[in-house]
C-alpha cells in the first residue's frame, strides 16, 4: 500500500508541476535593424527564455561567424566568455561584436558544440541563426548554408510586423525536413548586456506548455505572431547525425526573427 501511495502521489506532483520550457541558444542583439556602423555586440546565451529560467553553461562554439554580401566572416577572434545571471542560476556564456560597415544583412551563425543535458541523458546541438540589418537595404536573409540542421526564413526576419506571419523551411544538410517538430518561443526578457543579467520577465509563457508546430511535406511550417519582440524557432533531432560520445545526439535548428508594432 504505501508504495502504491508513493507512486500515486508522485503521479499527481508530476501532473501538478508547471510546464516545462525549451532550451533555446540565443544569437542576440539589442536591436535587429540599425543605421549606424561601428561594432556590433552580440551574446551567446543558452538559456530558457520563455520561463526566464535556467541558464546552461556554454562551450566555445566550434564555429561563429556571418554572411554579409555572400561573404563569410569569421567573427570567432572576438568571442570573449562572461557569466550571464538568470533568475535562477548563472553560467558560462559568450559576448562577441560584429564588425557592421556596410548596408545589407548580417547573417549571424553560431555552431555549437555538443551540449550534455543531464536531465535527458544526452547531447544537444543548436545550430542558430539570426540576421540583423543595416540601413534597409536586404543582401542575404534567406541565404541556404546547407548546415546539419537549418531554418531558412520565407520572410525577410527583421520587418515581421505584429499580427502577421512568419514561414521557415526546416532543412537538414540542405534537404527538407517533413514532420519536424518546431518548437517556439518568446523571449519574456531580453539579456541586459550593461549588466550581464536577465530582467524581470515582461510576459509570462503560455499554461499549456511550449507551443509547437509541424513542417509539411516539403520541411515549411507557419506561425502566426501575436506580440512584439524576439521569437526563436526550434527544429528538434532534425540532424542527421544522432550520437556523440555514445549517447544520443540531437541536432537542432535554432532561427530568431524579432517582430515589431505598426507605428
Amino acid at each position: 500500500m504505501k508504495h502504491y501511495i508513493f507512486a500515486l502521489s508522485a503521479a499527481i506532483s508530476a501532473l501538478c508541476a508547471p510546464p516545462s520550457f525549451a532550451h533555446f541558444l540565443l544569437n542576440y542583439t539589442q536591436d535587429a535593424v540599425i543605421e549606424r556602423t561601428g561594432d556590433l555586440p552580440v551574446a551567446l546565451i543558452f538559456w530558457h527564455p520563455f520561463d526566464n529560467g535556467h541558464v546552461m553553461e556554454m562551450a566555445a562554439p566550434q564555429a561563429f561567424y556571418a554572411i554579409h554580401h555572400g561573404e563569410k566572416m569569421d567573427l570567432a577572434p572576438s568571442l570573449e566568455p562572461f557569466t550571464f545571471q538568470g533568475t535562477q542560476n548563472a553560467a558560462q556564456a559568450f559576448l562577441a561584436s560584429v564588425p557592421i560597415r556596410r548596408s545589407g544583412d548580417y547573417v549571424i551563425v553560431t555552431e555549437p558544440a555538443p551540449y550534455y543535458e543531464a536531465s535527458e541523458d544526452k547531447y544537444i546541438q543548436q545550430f542558430t541563426k539570426a540576421v540583423i540589418n543595416r540601413n534597409g537595404l536586404p543582401s542575404d536573409w534567406d541565404v541556404q548554408l546547407d548546415l546539419p540542421a537549418e531554418i531558412v526564413p520565407l520572410n525577410r526576419p527583421y520587418t515581421i510586423l505584429t499580427g502577421s506571419t512568419f514561414t521557415g523551411r526546416v532543412l537538414a544538410s540542405g534537404a527538407p525536413v517533413a514532420g519536424a517538430e518546431i518548437e517556439i518561443e518568446y523571449m519574456a526578457a531580453e539579456p541586459d548586456l550593461t549588466t550581464n543579467s536577465a530582467p524581470p520577465s515582461q510576459v509570462s509563457p503560455p499554461k499549456g506548455g511550449t507551443l509547437v508546430a509541424v513542417s509539411d511535406q516539403n520541411g515549411y511550417f507557419t506561425f502566426g505572431v501575436p506580440k512584439a519582440g524576439y521569437w526563436g524557432f526550434a527544429a528538434l533531432g532534425v540532424g542527421k547525425k544522432t550520437s556523440h560520445n555514445g549517447k544520443e545526439l540531437s541536432q537542432d535548428a535554432v532561427f530568431w526573427i524579432k517582430a515589431y508594432d505598426l507605428e
